[in-house]
């Protein structure tokens, strides 16, 4: 799977990201997308074959991969990824509408149509509520797909067709853990950034208000 159009993504948005979203997306980068990339992806690449179980009743292996996996844990974490990344587009159309509406009135409108303010700032704190919110989302969804953040050595099925309880065995199940663990701690290190992020923009731009409002009264 080709990753270039997310690398593509991260890059434009960070040239509208403050100094926090930065570490955001270096996080995410290199944290996060390549290690999926260079390590993460063939530990997982066959998973459903290196799946065994100590019967060989025809179709039992697979209704048992299916029930303790119904989804593979290396897509979701690609899911995840697109998925917490994807509002970082709103960014940047927002500042391209801004640069289309200058060409269009063929004058200056903003001082820099990349400034953090007025709707550039609005569409700034969704994007930063939307990628808390899938975060967490998907935190949720590996601990209720997979009864918590780890990885079983083995397992006992008794789906049809299995004739009785068979016992399953998962290829690599702690280097498997090791990085899940790291996909769960990289999500709650972005959502701590996201939400310091958050804070300080809320912050500052509270403090600007009131500074202009003290202002206006002195006036």
């Amino acid at each position: 799977m080709s990753w270039a159009f997310l690398r593509d993504l991260l890059s434009g948005v960070n040239k509208y990201s403050t100094g926090i979203g930065r570490i955001w997306i270096a996080v995410v980068f290199m944290f996060r997308l390549l290690v999926y990339v260079a390590a993460a992806e063939n530990i997982w690449k066959h998973e459903h074959d290196e799946f065994e179980c100590n019967i060989k009743q025809p179709g039992c292996e697979n209704v048992c991969f299916d029930h303790f996996f119904p989804v593979s844990h290396i897509r979701l974490w690609a899911l995840q990824l697109i998925m917490v990344s994807t509002p970082s587009l709103l960014v940047v159309f927002h500042v391209a509408y801004r640069e289309n509406r200058e060409k269009h009135h063929n004058q200056k409108l903003y001082r820099n149509p990349g400034n953090i303010d007025g709707g550039l700032l609005c569409t700034y704190l969704i994007s930063l509520i939307l990628k808390t919110g899938l975060e967490i989302v998907f935190l949720v969804l590996f601990y209720k797909l997979y009864n918590g953040f780890k990885v079983p050595r083995l397992v006992k099925c008794d789906i049809k067709p299995c004739p009785n309880t068979v016992d399953c065995y998962i290829s690599k199940p702690t280097e498997k853990m090791i990085f899940l663990y790291f996909l769960v701690a990289t999500s709650c290190l972005c959502i701590v950034l996201n939400l310091s992020e958050l804070s300080y923009l809320i912050f500052k731009y509270s403090i600007k208000c009131y500074l202009k409002r003290h202002m206006k009264k002195q006036q």
